[in-house]
């Protein structure tokens, strides 16, 4: 299995159990691997033969914009599910991280693997 990914995508989000994170739209870090075969887009050389990243990157934000999920867990887990369906791949890790919290910690976050890496 091949992999295509993203690293670090910057996503606006309203995310947070506190009340005062609960007061602004703030950003997270995501990373994401997706699992593909890459041999037709590399033979015919077409955007259309493979999985479009920047279709997958608009994907992802369009998610998140529309999200007030409290936990990351679960913002992450809804954007795994969707990537699964809406583009075909077989398998992902997906990583995303909220910077600055705890405040004494540089980020924290999830990391979700799901599907077959067959």
């Amino acid at each position: 299995m091949d992999i295509i990914f993203i690293r670090e995508l910057r996503i606006e989000t309203l995310i947070g159990v506190h009340p005062w994170e609960r007061q602004t739209r703030r950003d997270l870090l995501l990373d994401l691997e997706l699992g593909t075969d890459i041999r037709r887009a590399a033979a015919s050389d077409r955007l259309a033969d493979t999985l479009n990243y920047q279709a997958v990157a608009q994907r992802i934000a369009a998610l998140a914009a529309a999200s007030d999920f409290q936990l990351v867990e679960t913002l992450a887990e809804r954007i795994a599910e969707s990537l699964l369906r809406e583009f075909a791949a077989p398998w992902l890790r997906l990583t995303l991280r909220k910077p600055g919290v705890p405040s004494d910690a540089r980020e924290a976050g999830v990391v979700i693997e799901r599907g077959g890496r067959g």
